[in-house]
């Protein structure tokens, strides 16, 4: 089994979805979830209990980025607060509320049956006005679409990422082919070796023609893509072989 440092992300977390919105800020700021005291204030090893706060602040920026857009209403999330039977002689704190309605549970319309006259007993539950950020979920895919509308398109929720360019990226949703064969072609730089610069970028583009969508369907180069793209790419528009 591969060695991981404490903080590092677990390959399992790919299998979780959804996430909590702890869990997610974490994975965001590249640690993994466990590795986070439970106050969030720092990071602490489960195994040699010793504690660091060495990236802290980058969590409590996504954890902070998640809970804004969540409240509004530019993330879908399904919004838990936390909550507590209320007692006797026990009132909500400032930051709490009483409910008007609650939901009965299964075991209080049982016990109501054993009561004469026949009758539900009500219960009392006070919550947290604010979201519990802790059992509050968001999908994975949201999240990966959310962070996309950012322009973030790295770490955990982008396995497949590539150092490339959103205009070189094919999983890009705006990525163009011939605008990604035009840009690979001028940074090949092809040597002419006696031809026009023109002619040195149509055969590169011809040769990287199934990688930039640039064939028809029996696999043969698209010669009028080809010549589109190698004109937009050509830095020597007055045409002729190169000069000697």
């Amino acid at each position: 089994m591969t060695s991981y440092s404490y903080k590092d992300i677990n390959p399992l977390w790919s299998l979780v979805d959804p996430l909590t919105v702890d869990q997610a800020a974490a994975l965001i700021a590249g640690f993994d979830p466990y590795s986070i005291d439970k106050s969030g204030d720092f990071f602490q090893d489960g195994e040699t209990g010793l504690t660091d706060s060495d990236g802290i602040a980058w969590v409590w920026t996504a954890h902070a980025a998640l809970a804004n857009a969540i409240n509004a209403r530019k993330l879908k999330a399904t919004v838990r607060r936390s909550a507590w039977e209320r007692g006797w002689d026990e009132e909500p704190a400032d930051d709490e509320r009483l409910t008007n309605q609650v939901t009965i549970r299964p075991e209080d319309e049982a016990e109501a049956w054993n009561v004469e006259p026949h009758r539900l007993r009500v219960r009392g539950i006070v919550y947290r006005v604010h979201p519990d950020w802790g059992l509050t979920t968001v999908a994975v895919d949201d999240v990966r679409a959310w962070l996309m509308s950012r322009g973030f398109r790295e770490g955990f929720f982008f396995p497949d990422a590539t150092d490339a360019p959103d205009y070189l990226n094919p999983s890009d949703p705006r990525y163009a082919p011939k605008l990604a064969a035009a840009v690979s072609a001028w940074q090949a730089n092809p040597n002419p070796k006696g031809r026009s610069v023109k002619d040195a970028l149509k055969k590169y583009v011809r040769e990287h023609a199934a990688e930039f969508r640039l064939t028809d369907e029996e696999g043969k180069p698209n010669e009028t893509g080809i010549e589109e793209v190698a004109k937009v790419a050509n830095w020597q528009d007055k045409g002729g072989a190169p000069r000697t």
